[in-house]
């Protein structure tokens, strides 16, 4: 019976954030108010003795807690649901109020609560260390409510590195692997590789196509016919293809430009001129008699599963004066920029003479060629021997080799062998990355989620930024672990929906090495 008492004391510490800020209000003129914020995933000393100094800094302690929704730890974290956390953090003697945050930051938070005083952690006191930057917006936030930032000064541990070690997250194989490579890499090393991409000037090349998902609930199979029925739900368009590469390339490099194919038919470039980024300077070749591709899925809507699909386009190759433009476009671009990231879809954009100019006049080409069911089979990496850095999925690499089964790193060298090229990153989905270096040999990283919302656009995602680290001459294995933390990050993500923002993947990265 007293147990149950100290859950509901606990419990009514926690309160709707709006309700919150009225309570406050009534107290602010009696009383001085100090708020904390932070995820909290596994309450620990630190946490308790960085609450309880907090404490002595006012009269009336305020929580917030991150939502599930914005914890950029990766697919994998919170290990704790935020009601919970804030039931942990409740539970505390020196606490006295706890509300769930409803955005990513505590900048409104602070608007809206106004403390007297915003505690942060002795982690926080030099801003170099906060690779978000979040702390310098959190200051200037508190100071614009007459408040004032302070740090409290007792032991800190870290949330990620007890789950890492306790918790069982993830398999024993990656766990054991984690800590052997945190060892020989530190986050600054990594994501150093990151960060630097933004002086590179990169040109993206390959076919814009347009996702589009039709949502529907099942029904039934049909009366009179052999068909399933379904209902319609909503519609969602997504900028994929080439536009989703330039996309992810754009959130780590200052420049960026993308040369792609649209219809000269139902173009739709103002839809795709509104989805790409500010930084990217979009060039489009368009294609007679033809519409913007547009592959479009119908959903199941309640288990995210795909029904089918059909594609929007015609994929025969590009007639000679077209050609002829982007050709023209190519030896003028390529000299101009230190990387060329080219994804082959083999929708009729990319010709052998066009390809000709990629493998010859590049200075670092990165090539992926996917087989979809658009190409039956057609487009394999032969096209592009020279490239300096290839990544295909499992069943790419086989294609080319022709074969069904066989050892992956015999395919690997024997690929690397008839193209002349020193790099091959082969995905394999749940069974994470192997890596191939003519200098460095094998290495293989074992995937770090196993959360799929949507396996589409995850290995563009993976190409495109693996690419920057490697014309920056990563090692093969830190290439490897940064491609598979992309890989964990993009299957969370409904289609195209968003790019690979740097912040969670800088975070995520930070708890997979704790």
């Amino acid at each position: 019976m007293k147990s149950n008492n100290c859950v509901k004391t606990a419990n009514s510490k926690v309160k709707d954030l709006d309700e919150l800020a009225l309570i406050i209000n009534s107290l602010r003129s009696d009383a001085s108010i100090v708020l904390c914020h932070g995820v909290f995933d596994l309450m620990h000393i630190g946490h308790i003795r960085h609450l309880e100094e907090a404490k002595t800094f006012g009269d009336i302690l305020v929580v917030t807690v991150t939502p599930d929704k914005y914890v950029n730890k990766g697919p994998h974290r919170p290990a704790f649901t935020e009601q919970l956390r804030a039931e942990s953090i409740a539970s505390l003697d020196c606490v006295d109020y706890v509300a769930i945050n409803k955005w990513p930051t505590a900048v409104p938070t602070i608007k809206l609560i106004k403390p007297n005083i915003y505690a942060k952690g002795p982690d926080y006191k030099d801003p170099i260390h906060d690779f978000t930057g979040k702390i310098i917006e959190e200051r200037s936030s508190v100071e614009d409510v007459n408040g004032k930032i302070l740090f409290t000064d007792d032991i800190t541990y870290s949330s990620s590195n007890l789950i890492n070690k306790y918790i069982p997250v993830f398999s024993k194989e990656v766990t054991e692997y984690l800590s052997g490579f945190s060892k020989r890499y530190s986050l600054n090393e990594l994501l150093d590789y990151l960060r630097n991409a933004s002086s590179l000037k990169v040109l993206v090349i390959g076919e814009a196509i347009i996702d589009e998902y039709q949502y529907c609930e099942q029904m039934a199979k049909s009366n009179k016919e052999p068909i399933l029925a379904t209902r319609y739900v909503s519609t969602e368009k997504f900028a994929g293809g080439i536009m989703a590469v330039a996309n992810h390339t754009a959130n780590f490099c200052n420049s960026v430009t993308m040369l792609t194919m649209l219809g000269a038919s139902g173009s739709q470039e103002e839809f795709i001129r509104s989805k790409m980024n500010s930084n990217i300077e979009s060039k489009f070749i368009y294609k007679p008699d033809s519409p913007t591709i547009v592959k479009r899925r119908f959903i199941e809507s309640y288990l995210m599963q795909k029904l089918f699909e059909v594609y929007e386009m015609n994929d025969d190759e590009l007639d000679e004066e077209v050609e002829e433009i982007l050709c023209r476009i190519l030896e003028e671009q390529i000299p101009q920029h230190d990387v060329v990231i080219v994804v082959d879809y083999g929708h009729g954009m990319l010709t052998r003479r066009s390809i000709d100019i990629l493998c010859k006049k590049s200075s670092f080409l990165t090539v992926n060629t996917q087989s979809n069911a658009g190409n039956r089979g057609f487009n394999t990496i032969s096209k592009y021997p020279g490239a300096d850095y290839v990544c295909l999925a499992y069943q790419e690499i086989a294609l080319e080799e022709r074969r069904r089964h066989g050892d992956i790193r015999e395919m690997m060298v024997n690929v690397g062998n008839k193209l002349n090229c020193e790099r091959i990153m082969v995905t394999r989905g749940k069974g994470g990355n192997v890596f191939y270096h003519q200098g460095e040999g094998f290495v293989e990283i074992p995937a770090f989620t196993d959360h799929v919302v949507d396996r589409m656009g995850a290995g563009d995602a993976v190409f495109a930024l693996t690419s920057l680290c490697l014309a920056q001459k990563a090692p093969a294995e830190a290439v490897g672990f940064i491609g598979n933390a992309v890989g964990a990050q993009a299957v969370g993500i409904v289609g195209n929906r968003s790019a690979i923002n740097p912040v969670s993947l800088y975070k995520h990265i930070e708890s997979l090495l704790k």
